[in-house]
């Protein structure tokens, strides 16, 4: 399978789980030439994501893991790592994929998974950050491109976008904002990945 992609090209494979508008947005930086790379395949553990049709209309392979079809969650897991290993990504693009993913793939591709998430990390890991941004009383929360570790929304930091809330803003008005500098920095921190500019050293993440 490896070779039916370009060597001098990264091979990015795609988990996400729902709408895929941060799929969409990085597909957008590949197609426009910012990113130098060769998107692959999307895996999704839902066969109702909205983002299989995205991937379709972009001629992507789309690969579905049904999460509900499995009687036992850790036979959904091994089947994840046997599909990732099969296809053989240089990098792993986690957007809105709603799975913690287990060690194993963690150690297979150490490095090697890139995950969006709407707060500025550390603060607010988890789901709903920004119902949890809201009810802290924060004055500023964003999102944050980082590498994914085995630990929950902890690995170290790519790129980091600031969301002022606004006095009365409601739950969705600021995670549609955050969605919006989402969509900023994801496709950045992949293009930096895919121009092998990204160092790590002590937890902390250099751009060369």
């Amino acid at each position: 399978m490896a070779s039916l992609f370009p060597k001098t090209r990264k091979k990015l494979v795609f988990l996400a789980s729902g709408r895929g508008s941060n799929f969409e947005a990085v597909l957008k930086s590949l197609q426009k030439g910012k990113i130098k790379a060769i998107p692959a395949f999307l895996v999704t553990d839902n066969p109702e994501a909205q983002a299989i049709q995205i991937a379709s209309k972009s001629k992507i392979h789309v690969r579905v893991i049904d999460f509900k079809s499995f009687p036992k969650k850790e036979d959904y897991h091994k089947e994840l790592l046997r599909i990732l290993t099969e296809i053989g990504p240089d990098l792993i693009v986690a957007c809105g994929y709603m799975r913690i993913l287990k060690p194993e793939i963690i150690r297979a591709f150490p490095n090697r998974i890139i995950n969006i998430h709407p707060s500025l990390l550390p603060s607010f890991t988890g789901l709903n950050a920004q119902k949890q941004a809201l009810e802290y009383g924060v004055k500023v929360t964003g999102c944050t491109a980082h590498f994914v570790d085995e630990g929950v929304d902890s690995g170290p930091i790519i790129l980091q976008g600031t969301v002022k809330i606004e006095e009365k803003m409601t739950e969705r008005e600021l995670t549609l904002a955050i969605l919006k500098e989402e969509h900023k920095i994801l496709p950045i921190a992949v293009g930096l990945f895919c121009d092998d500019r990204l160092s790590i050293k002590d937890r902390k993440v250099s751009i060369l």
